[in-house]
Formats: structure tokens, sequence, C-alpha cells
């Protein structure tokens, strides 16, 4: 088997963190989403990994690489558009050939991994296997119909579900799927859904299993998700310093320190992470935050939060929290007066004020 990684989507739930960086690589508790589905992959013993890339290409290569840090061998595949889940398994027909195959959402985490689902799918040897999860607002995603056990029907984003099964982000195809794509046509928002390939898989006759999941899983598509997801997985972690640990500092339930951190005179609650190169000093972090690589964290409070690399919160008077900061940016109190807010924000910024 082969698997297909999708990495090429615009988040524009995510804006204006996505206008300049790749969804996929925005980290949960200090490793980038991408990551954890490279990883479920290659521990169900699958090693041929195509990422089909959007505009962010040059930057998922670049923190991917050839994928041997992971076990695999990986091949970059450019999608011209966002066109489709369905015409990105064309436009990378030429990779998966006529391997069986797995196609996982490059946003989505599970946390048990997909192991058990790829070994059902080779044992059963079904024409396809999608994946699905109860969830209160169906809406959102696309929807599975079962009757008897077996799928009968999906619908992309229904105003008005028939069912609270929702697609999860991982589907097992055999190259039946082909057919299927090529005989669709575009959906009202001008993509190939991969739910009407599917669906024309079903009317063919073709087999298709479905797996109703009952652990937890998160599509990370958006800001509440996102953090859902970090506190999750922070709340797995082991107790862990590797960093230096200055005078009176105090670190109070599961926090790992990431190499060559400085904490100085500071409370850390956890579950927390703080990643390497980062500088935290009279300040507090609370739990459930994630504070990634050379970053400085002085005289300000935060909690439940995820702050991305080199960016700095320099004697912020109130705690942070429920907040998500990208790349590079500094938030910071200011002594002049008149005492006013300065702000300079990207395209669909949110803030909030007191």
């Amino acid at each position: 088997m082969k698997a297909l990684i999708l990495s090429g989507g615009t988040g524009t739930r995510l804006r204006p963190i996505t206008h300049t960086s790749a969804k996929q690589l925005v980290p949960i508790a200090n490793k980038p989403i991408l990551f954890y589905g490279i990883e479920s992959v290659v521990a169900a013993g699958i090693t041929e990994i195509g990422i089909i890339t959007g505009e962010t290409g040059p930057e998922v290569r670049a923190a991917v690489g050839d994928g041997s840090r992971f076990g695999a061998r990986v091949t970059f595949i450019p999608q011209e558009g966002p066109l489709g889940l369905a015409h990105a398994v064309l436009t990378a027909r030429d990779f998966l050939g006529e391997d069986r195959f797995v196609m996982y959402l490059g946003d989505n985490l599970i946390r048990d991994g997909i192991t058990e689902f790829v070994d059902e799918f080779r044992r059963l040897a079904p024409d396809a296997e999608i994946l699905l999860s109860r969830v209160p607002e169906p809406q959102r995603f696309g929807v599975a119909e079962l009757e008897d056990g077996r799928v009968v029907r999906l619908v992309e984003k229904p105003a008005v579900p028939r069912s609270d099964l929702a697609l999860v982000g991982v589907y097992l195809f055999s190259p039946a799927v082909f057919g299927a794509i090529e005989r669709i046509k575009p959906s009202a928002r001008g993509e190939l859904e991969i739910t009407d390939a599917i669906q024309r898989m079903i009317d063919d006759g073709a087999r298709v299993i479905p797996h109703v999941i009952t652990g937890w899983w998160k599509d990370t598509g958006r800001l509440e998700d996102m953090l859902e997801a970090n506190r999750i997985i922070l709340d797995t972690l082991e107790p862990l310093v590797e960093g230096s640990l200055g005078e009176d500092v105090r670190l109070e339930g599961k926090v790992v320190i990431q190499p060559g951190a400085q904490l100085r005179n500071c409370l850390v609650r956890g579950p927390a992470i703080i990643g390497s190169g980062t500088v935290i000093e009279q300040a507090y972090v609370g739990p459930f935050t994630s504070i990634y690589h050379d970053c400085t964290i002085r005289g300000s409070e935060i909690e439940h939060s995820i702050v991305l690399a080199g960016s700095v919160i320099d004697g912020v008077d109130g705690k942070i929290e429920s907040s998500l900061i990208g790349k590079g940016c500094t938030v910071c109190s200011s002594s002049e007066r008149p005492r006013a807010y300065r702000l300079m924000l990207g395209d669909q910024s949110r803030v909030e004020l007191r």
C-alpha cells in the first residue's frame, strides 16, 4: 500500500496565520500537525508517501524533507489549485499507480492512529473504506447515511444532515476510485468532491465499508479545534526537563522544557511545553499552552494558547488566553502617553480588548 497525504489547503478559517504559512505546519504540542499524520501512516506499515502541495509547497518540502526522518520515502505532488479532494487523487495517479492506498487529510489528528483501519482494509479487501465519527455539528462535514451497516449515501456539508456521522479525514481506496472520479462533475463550489466519487462507487455496486471510530479525532481547521487538539495532546506528554532552569522557577504538573530553553523567575503550570531556544522570565505560563522555539515571554501571563516560533510577549498587563499567536509577532505594553492600543494586524485578524 501507499499513502497520499493532502497538504495543499489554503486554511481560510485560520487566517491571517495561513496567509503566510501552511496550516498543516502549525504546531500542536510543538509538533507540526502534518507530522502526526506522517507518523500515523508509517506506524501502520506504509512507507511510500505522496504529499499533495499547493501554494505553500516550498515550506512543506523544507519541513518534511525526503521523509527519512520518519522512516519513509516522500514524493511531493503539486496540485494546480484547490480543486477538490478527488482532483488531488487524480493528480497523484502516476504516483499511486495500481496500488491500494490510504488518503489522509494533513490537518486531521487521530490520537489512536490508523493502524487498526489499515489492517482491516488489508484483511477485508473492499473497494473503499471510510472512517466515520459522531459529531455535534455534522453540517460542517461530509455526512454518511447507513442502512443495516452499509453506506447508502454521502452528502458534502448538508444544510439539514440526515445523520450525525461525519467523514473523518482518512479514506482507504482501491484503484477503482479513479474510474469513479472520472465520471463525476465539479460541485457548485467548483471542486471535484471525494464524497461524490465515493457515492459514484456505491451507485456502481462497489463494496464500500464504513468504520465508526470511537477514539478522539479532530479536524483542526478552526482556532477552537486547534486549541482543543493542543490541550488533548499536551495531556498525553510526560514531564521532561532538557533546558536550563534558573533561580525561582516553579514547574507544576506535566511540563516539557525542550533543549536550549531558559527559564528564570517564573511559574509554568502544566500540561505545557516550552520550545528550544525560548526564554521565559518573570512570567506565568498556564495549563494547555505550547510555546514554540525561539520565543520570549517576559513579565506576562498566558494560558490555553499556542505561540508560534520567534514571537515575543513582553510586559503585557492582563492574562492572554485561548489565543493563537503567529510567527515573529510582538505583543507588548507601552509606557507612552496618552495610553492607547496600537495595532498592526493582518487581514481577517480578530482582537478582543478589555
